[in-house]
């Protein structure tokens, strides 16, 4: 079940870790696929299945694939390198990988949207294909994107046949659940954050651990600045504008006055949410928490954290990253942070969740405290679905990252006045999100075909 922090928190491209990143590396690794096989392409095919076939063009699913299969990755986009490469494959209707021939590939032609029933293994699939001269497919891969950017193949999907992965063995807490967490920190007297420390020590040296948590938080910050300085309207077509350059200049200009409503430290949480994910929306740089569409509420508490919390302190970011990571592992490993999987809750729900531990973690919260925060968040986003409006992460997602951040903050707060008791686990939580995930209507799960995504006009 390990999931490393690196696994969790991903240095990405927008607007979307399932329908963008996820099959960028699910093209990159059809490419792979080909240069180890014996035969001789001369030209791809693309189908886009489910949830991808039906917000593909608002997540921008289709140039995701061909960039995928033009050799780009997500960790290493270059956006000007990309615009210039879609432009030569629109017009020349060649792709030219690396480390194999010129393929033929005509994107009005080759990329077919399927609106039919979702393939079997996930509600974001998509199969990738080589033919011969003669049109023949001669190679043939199905990709299933499962939130967070990462990518199974049919045939791994079907190895772990809906089950849960066994924790793996050779870490030295291998917690499966949030009961076996505090049972684990219980008898070692560490932190959840000095557990996964210890876990992730398994695998890289302390230097390594470090410096990859503060490109981490170096990425997530600068998507901050970024979003806090841009404004403008988003691309998409629904006009929507940028807001939160204007939110940032407002707060800056109140500073000081005696007159400030102290709910006004709320407008600051949503401001940095929504710097980030209007950066997001952008197609900009940055970090799946646990996913793009979820990507600021994290973000947005550590900076909340650190700018307005007195005795904060960024030698103590990786503490907050780890503690987030274990939970956002749990929610991954026994329900999902996928919105096609299971609406919203999976996604912003499961980011709360997360910020509020880390939150919790780093205020002086016990094991306990910090499960009880993540409780305590993604409790109050049960339920959520995820309703994009013209299939764009735009609305109600910048908003929402927003609200989940608040939300977290407010958990963390209501779990250190406790002591750590109550009536709801975190797995209880955790197995609720999956059960209403799985009764939750297809058209609830980033299909764009329910709430917002049809009452509100689309242009």
């Amino acid at each position: 079940m390990f999931l490393s922090v690196f696994d969790i928190f991903k240095v990405g491209v927008g607007p979307s870790s399932s329908h963008t990143m996820g099959p960028m590396v699910a093209g990159a690794r059809f490419l792979d696929l080909l240069r180890r096989s014996p035969f001789h392409p001369k030209g791809l095919r693309a189908s886009l299945h489910g949830s991808l076939a039906f917000t593909g063009v608002g997540h921008a699913t289709d140039r995701a694939t061909i960039l995928g299969l033009a050799g780009f990755e997500p960790a290493t986009y270059d956006s000007s390198k990309a615009e210039a490469t879609l432009a030569a494959i629109r017009a020349e209707k060649t792709i030219h990988p690396p480390g194999l021939p010129a393929l033929a590939f005509d994107p009005e032609r080759d990329l077919v949207f399927d609106y039919g029933p979702s393939l079997p293994g996930h509600a974001n699939g998509m199969i990738l294909k080589a033919t011969d001269a003669q049109g023949d497919v001669i190679l043939q891969e199905t990709y299933y994107s499962i939130g967070g950017g990462f990518v199974v193949t049919e045939a791994e999907q079907a190895e772990a046949g809906g089950a849960k992965a066994k924790a793996r063995a050779d870490v030295p807490y291998p917690f499966e659940s949030a009961e076996e967490m505090l049972a684990m920190a219980k008898a070692s007297g560490l932190t959840v954050a000095q557990m996964k420390r210890a876990n992730e020590l398994k695998f890289r040296s302390a230097a390594e651990l470090d410096r990859g948590m503060a490109r981490i938080w170096e990425v997530m910050n600068a998507c901050i600045g970024r979003g806090m300085v841009t404004d403008g309207i988003l691309p998409g077509g629904l006009k929507v504008r940028r807001r939160a350059k204007g939110i940032h200049e407002a707060l800056m200009a109140e500073r000081g006055l005696n007159m400030t409503a102290p709910h006004t430290i709320n407008d600051w949480m949503s401001l940095y949410a929504m710097a980030v994910n209007e950066e997001n929306a952008a197609g900009g740089q940055v970090v799946t928490a646990p996913t793009n569409g979820a990507a600021g509420v994290v973000p947005a508490v550590i900076r909340y954290w650190l700018d307005h919390v007195p005795g904060a302190s960024q030698a103590r970011v990786g503490e907050f990253l780890l503690t987030a990571s274990a939970i956002g592992g749990l929610c991954k490993h026994n329900a999902s942070i996928s919105g096609a999987e299971c609406g919203c809750q999976a996604e912003v729900g499961s980011a709360a969740a997360m910020a509020a531990a880390g939150l919790c973690a780093v205020l002086g919260g016990t094991p306990e405290q910090v499960e009880n925060a993540a409780e305590i968040a993604l409790e109050h986003h049960l339920g959520m679905t995820c309703d994009p409006v013209k299939g764009l992460v735009q609305v109600p997602c910048i908003e929402r990252n927003g609200l989940g951040a608040i939300k977290a903050v407010s958990a963390a707060s209501l779990a250190l006045r406790g002591d750590g008791q109550h009536l709801v686990s975190l797995d209880v939580c955790i197995e609720t999100m999956r059960q209403t995930g799985h009764d939750m209507h297809e058209k609830y799960k980033e299909t764009s075909l329910g709430g917002l995504a049809v009452n509100v006009p689309n242009c």
